[in-house]
């Protein structure tokens, strides 16, 4: 199954080089070979040769890269050899070469002093499926399995997302010496899985992972580096009802974090079905952002008194989220006590009701027409 992704490779290579960041098996080489073709020299640091020879002479790079005479140049996992960049720095300052470097780690490029080009690369993110790329979108199809390529499409998309478990997260996690304990580092992913989309209490999580806390709030970073998951941080804004500060944490797959926490089916009237639902839609407006490039942080709101909103975009958009198909005023009592603080500008209820209607300051809206919306850029 073919798809057309929704981040434009070409058009940001017209303006810049790029890291382009993301989980793996999220279909980066696939996009790379689809947008660019045969106009750019892919160097695939997942080949061992290639990996070898490059690791122990760094500069062999400029000999491949003049022999093929290409301008534009591919390098696939440039975590695996950062050294790398230093070539790479040079050839954009002297040969004005244009780079795609993508990665599925952050990790080691964040250490010992790596040349990360020095605002000479722009970053890209690519994420799992969205609805606007997968034909015939299948809602309850991606809340139960997610939206990874290889996952969406399968016949069989248990033995898929089983494999990539247990394969990547735990094994290729391990291998590169991210963590030493695989039984502990397990039992914490599981955790983390079923507490994902809630605030973050390290205390209960290291209780209940038997870890000590330090060591959960390095997996958390560790998760985060590996872009298996993501901070949502709160919104403290607000002055008539004080804020909390404490994050949340979302795994960048519902698949995925379903996997891991165990959930083979999800019934449309329990409270995981509204989970997942919230979750796809911070995913979707996440994806977003990053592929329109669009500078704006993402966070939620919740107030000491209990009171919260689901996503706020910067400081003018604040969307709540009830997997509900009947709407009613108790649904939009948060959004109203929020546009009381008369600071964000439009306030949005999605559901699955599919009566679009305004009550006072708030549009409830279907879900599917929130997502034609978004990516028609109209949610200003």
């Amino acid at each position: 199954m073919t798809y057309n992704r929704e981040l434009n490779l070409t058009g940001i290579l017209a303006k810049k080089s790029i890291f382009l960041f993301g989980p793996r098996t999220v279909g980066k080489t696939y996009l790379i070979r689809q947008q660019l073709g045969k106009e750019a020299l892919l160097i695939n640091l997942l080949n061992s040769e290639m990996y070898l020879r490059l690791s122990s002479n760094p500069s062999l790079i400029r000999g491949i890269i003049s022999d093929s005479k290409k301008k534009l140049i591919v390098i696939d996992e440039i975590q695996r050899i950062p050294e790398l960049l230093n070539e790479v720095h040079d050839l954009i300052e002297t040969q004005k070469l244009r780079f795609l470097l993508t990665g599925s780690s952050a990790r080691k490029l964040r250490g010992r002093g790596i040349n990360l080009l020095a605002g000479r690369a722009w970053q890209a993110n690519l994420f799992p499926l969205t609805s606007s790329e997968i034909k015939k979108f299948n809602l309850s199809r991606y809340l139960q399995f997610g939206g990874l390529p290889a996952v969406y499409g399968s016949k069989y998309p248990e033995e898929e997302l089983d494999a990539y478990v247990n394969t990547y997260l735990k094994e290729e996690i391990q291998a590169e010496s991210l963590i030493r304990k695989i039984p502990a580092f397990t039992r914490f992913l599981q955790v983390a899985a079923l507490t994902s989309g809630q605030m973050i209490n390290f205390s209960n999580i290291a209780s209940d992972a038997a870890a000590p806390l330090s060591t959960v709030r390095e997996y958390y970073q560790i998760l985060q580096d590996t872009l298996v998951g993501f901070m949502l941080p709160a919104w403290t804004k607000s002055k008539k009802r004080k804020a909390i500060t404490t994050a949340k944490f979302y795994f960048f797959d519902i698949g995925v974090r379903n996997a891991i926490a165990g959930i083979k089916k999800i019934d449309p009237l329990s409270e995981i079905y509204g989970q997942a639902f919230e979750h796809f839609l911070i995913l979707e407006t996440r994806a977003y952002l990053s592929y329109r490039r669009v500078k704006k942080e993402i966070s939620y709101w919740r107030s000491k008194n209990g009171h919260e909103v689901d996503l706020i975009i910067g400081n003018e958009i604040a969307i709540e989220i009830k997997s509900t198909k009947s709407v009613a005023d108790r649904h939009l009592k948060n959004l109203n006590y929020l546009a009381e603080e008369k600071i964000t500008k439009r306030h949005i209820l999605v559901s699955q009701d599919n009566l679009n209607r305004k009550s006072g300051k708030i549009e409830i809206m279907h879900w599917q027409k929130f997502l034609e919306i978004l990516w028609q850029n109209k949610l200003q």
